[in-house]
């Protein structure tokens, strides 16, 4: 008995807790709460759609109160009637009107108090809450601009019919054109990638070098003079590092690998070298500021490369002139010299024509130690 009490007494406090709860809540809702507030009634002659208690009340467009309480009027059911808590210090007039604003296309509706006179009185009754004017067109008005901009947008669309009816068609065709080539897709995406110099790090071009000729036969006469080798001249096309085939008479193509230097410095280089391993008794050097030389080499690149018609043959031809220190041509020649290949690749054509060079250069040396 005694535990039951004890359910029974706390059973009654926990509603005595919940009613004051839902009573300070309808107190602080209401015209009460921590501080005094001013009542005043609204009487609509039109439909409030979507005004609620709990909705906002402004005044300039500031919030000043809320709606308290919605009813019908009974005398006149045309009329509906708004109770409205305001903050005391609210400036209402007996001239101020009411009416409702909407929040944005979707928004919740409020009501709007607008107007009113500094010398105006406030607003009194003898008969309960005082009365403020409302707008007889307020709520036409939110309906009319909710209206007016679901009529802008159906002209838009209407207007917009025809062109939204083509993109979406193209869309589709885009859409089965992308299905259909949807296998492509990634080898596109990879060539744009590469285009834009993306994509995996593509690997080192192999590089190769000429190797002058060591073996020279005992010379006929004892070469005089010095000897100066300038920098061969050649086309673009042999200007370059790049080792070429030739697979038909008028197109050259680069294989994916290089010489060691351009092709002319490459050349001058070696062709130095040439004449020191035949050991030419006099200096042979690069033509350099204060060195007076008695002869100069002259040398122009008429052909380095891999030749595959009508056989694959390593192709090697320069012009040879000999000047004297007084500008007289002391000789010319052409040195060609031309070396059949096994393959078309990157090695057999350096190899090719690095033997076909050594020929060359040899052929080259004995001509020269024979005139000067």
């Amino acid at each position: 008995m005694e535990t039951q009490a004890r359910y029974s007494l706390i059973g009654l406090f926990t509603l005595c807790v919940i009613a004051a709860a839902f009573a300070l809540v309808y107190w602080l809702r209401g015209a009460g709460g921590f501080s005094e507030r001013a009542t005043y009634r609204v009487v609509f002659e039109s439909p409030v759609t979507g005004v609620l208690p709990g909705s906002p009340v402004l005044f300039n467009g500031i919030a000043v109160g809320d709606v308290t309480k919605l009813h019908l009027n009974p005398d006149d059911p045309r009329q509906v009637i708004a109770t409205l808590s305001l903050a005391p210090e609210t400036p209402v007039r007996v001239d101020t009107q009411a009416g409702l604003v909407s929040q944005g296309l979707m928004g919740a509706p409020s009501i709007a108090l607008r107007g009113g006179t500094p010398a105006a009185p406030r607003p009194s009754s003898t008969g309960g809450a005082p009365v403020l004017t409302a707008d007889p067109a307020a709520t036409q008005d939110v309906s009319e601009a909710a209206r007016e901009a679901l009529r802008r947008l159906d002209t838009l669309i209407a207007d917009n019919a025809e062109p939204l009816h083509g993109i979406l068609a193209n869309l589709s065709t885009f859409s089965e054109a992308l299905a259909r080539n949807s296998s492509r897709l990634d080898r596109i995406l990879e060539a744009l990638e590469r285009l834009g110099g993306g994509g995996p790090a593509k690997a080192p071009a192999r590089i190769y070098d000429l190797s002058a000729p060591h073996a020279f036969p005992t010379l006929d006469k004892v070469a005089s003079g010095q000897l100066t080798v300038p920098e061969p001249s050649a086309l673009v096309l042999f200007d370059t590092q790049k080792i070429l085939v030739r697979p038909q008479m008028e197109e050259s193509l680069a294989l994916d690998a290089q010489w060691s230097d351009s092709l002319p410095k490459l050349l001058q280089a070696k062709i130095i070298q040439s004449f020191e391993n035949a050991s030419y008794p006099q200096a042979v050097a690069r033509p350099t500021e204060g060195l007076t030389a008695d002869y100069q080499l002259l040398i122009d690149i008429r052909s380095f490369q891999v030749m595959l018609l009508p056989a694959p043959n390593a192709d090697v031809e320069f012009s040879a002139k000999i000047l004297a220190g007084d500008g007289r041509l002391v000789g010319s020649r052409i040195v060609h010299a031309s070396v059949p290949v096994q393959a078309t690749d990157a090695a057999a054509a350096a190899a090719g024509l690095n033997e076909a060079f050594s020929k060359a250069a040899t052929e080259l040396v004995l001509w020269v130690a024979s005139l000067i």
